[in-house]
């Protein structure tokens, strides 16, 4: 029997995609649910493109003249905690930190109102439920 050679590099690189699809799935029906719930959705993965030490908001969105900051976390099982347990204070203020920067590349730093949100996303595409945690952090 031959033996299968992987380079763990590989392995990381197909788990990153993995990942990033999942991550796609869940912040596609995030906006759904967005929408559904009167949300107009401002920027998907907002990422400033220069001289940045990297990061990406999911999803900005607006209500009610609130600017909602918000992180997509999706889990096919709660085996290894709940998505809203992932959301570290480190990636908080990652968060905190491209909020600003969105705010000011606006010119609406010092008049918008705004919060801090995470969609928790359990299931699968086909059957899952959905949970909107505001002004969390």
């Amino acid at each position: 029997m031959k033996e299968l050679k992987v380079a763990t590099s590989s392995l990381r690189l197909i788990s990153h995609r993995e990942n990033r699809s999942k991550g796609n799935i869940g912040e596609i029906l995030a906006v759904r649910y967005l929408k559904k719930n009167g949300f107009s959705i401002l920027e998907r993965n907002f990422s400033p493109k220069t001289n940045f030490q990297g990061g990406e908001i999911d999803i900005i969105a607006e209500k009610g003249g609130m600017t909602h900051f918000i992180e997509v976390k999706m889990r096919s099982s709660a085996d290894f905690g709940y998505g809203r347990e992932s959301v570290t204070a480190r990636k908080q203020k990652t968060i905190r930190r491209l909020a600003e920067r969105y705010l000011v590349s606006r010119g609406i730093y010092q008049t918008a109102s705004c919060c801090f949100d995470v969609i928790e996303i359990n299931g699968t595409y086909a059957n899952h439920t959905i949970e909107l945690f505001e002004n969390c952090f």
